[in-house]
């Protein structure tokens, strides 16, 4: 067998885990969200699973995926 053929195995106790991908962030419209940069707002649009219009009341911001400094409250 190849090397590149090998089933890798990861055990239990292996300090060595394999990659987890963080779970998605869903968002629909009229959801409360924070933004650690804009504060509290609320989506007011959602393009599929790419982007987030939010209202944080001053302003509109269009965020997109990975959505990194917003949270669902």
């Amino acid at each position: 067998m190849r090397k590149s053929e090998a089933v890798h195995r990861h055990l239990p106790t292996s300090p060595f885990k394999p990659r987890v991908e963080p779970p998605r962030k869903e968002f629909a419209v009229g959801d409360r969200v924070t933004h650690d940069t804009y504060g509290l707002g609320r989506t007011i649009a959602v393009e599929g699973d790419t982007a987030v219009l939010v209202d944080f009341g001053t302003r509109q911001e269009r965020i997109t995926q990975p959505f990194t400094g917003m949270f669902k409250l």
